[in-house]
C-alpha cells in the first residue's frame, strides 16, 4: 500500500512540471501585446516601452519562464496588468466561490446518482431501469446554461422564492448565502447527475453478474445488504474516476454558469482576462485548475484501495 502511495506520488510530479511548461508556453502563443492594449489609443513608443519593462515583457521567453516559477516558488503569482492587483489576491476572493458551487454539485450529483444507477441496474429488465436510463440521457442532453436560464425563470421570476443574480459570502449573510446558490447547484449538477448514474449503472451490472454476488444470495442475505455491502464497494470504483473527473470539468468550466448567475467565481474571472489578455492572470487561473485537476485525479488513485481490495495486493 505505502509502495502504490509513493509511485503514484512520483508520478504526479512531472505531471506537475509539463503543466507549468504547457500553461506558459500556451499564453506566450497568444497573438498580442498586453501592453499596446493597455495603452489603447495612446501612440507613444516611450511608455510602450516603459510599460514592457515594468511587467518584464522585454525579456526574453525562457528569462520570463524562470522569472516566472521562481516567483511562483514564494507564493507570487505576479501583478494583474488590467487589475493592478495581486493575481493571488484575486484568486483567493473569486476561488472560494467557484469550489462552492463545485463542491456542492460533485456531492449532490454523487448522493442521487450512486444509488440511482446502483438501483437501475439492480432493476434491469424492469419499469425502473429504462425510466432511469431515459431520464439520464434526457439530463445529459440539456445544456447548463439553459437549465440554469430555466431554474431563473421558475424560481426566481415566477415562483419568486430564490434571487437570481449576485452573490452574498457567509461572512456576510451567514446562512442566507446560501440561497444565492442553490440555482447555480441545481444547474451544474443535473448534467453530472445523468452522467455518473450511468457510469454507476455499468459498473454495477458487471458486478451483479459476479459468482460472489449469487453465492452471498445463496447464503440467504437479503437484497438491500447485498447490494450495499458485496455491490456498492466494487461497482463504485469507475465511479469514484468519474467523480475526480467531474471536480476537475467543474473547476475549469465554470465561467458559463458563473456568467448567467453574475457570480464573481475564479471562471469568470478567466474569462475576462483572456478578453483583457491579461496573461498574469490567466497564467495563474489556469496553473492552479491544472494543479487542482492532478491533486484531485491523485487523491482518487489514493482512495482505490479503500473500495477495491485488490489494488491493495
Amino acid at each position: 500500500m505505502l509502495a502504490y502511495m509513493i509511485k503514484r506520488i512520483a508520478m504526479a510530479v512531472p505531471t506537475v512540471v509539463i503543466v507549468t511548461l504547457l500553461v506558459f508556453g500556451m499564453m506566450r502563443a497568444i497573438p498580442g501585446d498586453p501592453a499596446t492594449l493597455m495603452l489603447g489609443d495612446i501612440n507613444d513608443p516611450v511608455l510602450l516601452a516603459q510599460l514592457r519593462h515594468q511587467f518584464g515583457l522585454d525579456r526574453s521567453v525562457p528569462e520570463q519562464f524562470v522569472v516566472w516559477v521562481t516567483h511562483l516558488l514564494h507564493g507570487d503569482l505576479g501583478m494583474s496588468i488590467a487589475r493592478h492587483q495581486p493575481v493571488a489576491e484575486l484568486i483567493r476572493t473569486t476561488f472560494p466561490v467557484t469550489a462552492q458551487i463545485v463542491l456542492a454539485a460533485t456531492l449532490l450529483a454523487s448522493v442521487i446518482a450512486i444509488p440511482a444507477g446502483l438501483f437501475a441496474a439492480w432493476s434491469q429488465n424492469r419499469r425502473a431501469d429504462p425510466a432511469i436510463v431515459f431520464g439520464s440521457i434526457l439530463l445529459v442532453s440539456l445544456p447548463s446554461f439553459w437549465v440554469g436560464i430555466l431554474l431563473m425563470w421558475v424560481f426566481g421570476v415566477k415562483l419568486q422564492w430564490l434571487p437570481t443574480f449576485g452573490y452574498e459570502s457567509f461572512s456576510e449573510a451567514g446562512w442566507g448565502s446560501v440561497r444565492y446558490l442553490v440555482l447555480p447547484v441545481l444547474a451544474v449538477a443535473f448534467g453530472e447527475i445523468a452522467v455518473l448514474t450511468r457510469m454507476m449503472r455499468a459498473s454495477s451490472l458487471e458486478v451483479l453478474r459476479l459468482e460472489y454476488i449469487s453465492h452471498a444470495r445463496a447464503k440467504g442475505l437479503s437484497e438491500p445488504r447485498v447490494l450495499l455491502r458485496h455491490a456498492l464497494p466494487n461497482a463504485f470504483g469507475p465511479a469514484l474516476t468519474v467523480v475526480g473527473l467531474i471536480l476537475g470539468h467543474l473547476l475549469a468550466g465554470g465561467a458559463v454558469i458563473e456568467t448567467v448567475f453574475t457570480l464573481p467565481g475564479m471562471g469568470r474571472l478567466l474569462v475576462d482576462s483572456i478578453y483583457a489578455r491579461d496573461y498574469p492572470v490567466v497564467q495563474g487561473c489556469l496553473l492552479l485548475i491544472a494543479l487542482l485537476y492532478v491533486l484531485v485525479n491523485l487523491l482518487v488513485d489514493l482512495l482505490y484501495p479503500v473500495f477495491d481490495p485488490r489494488m491493495k495486493l
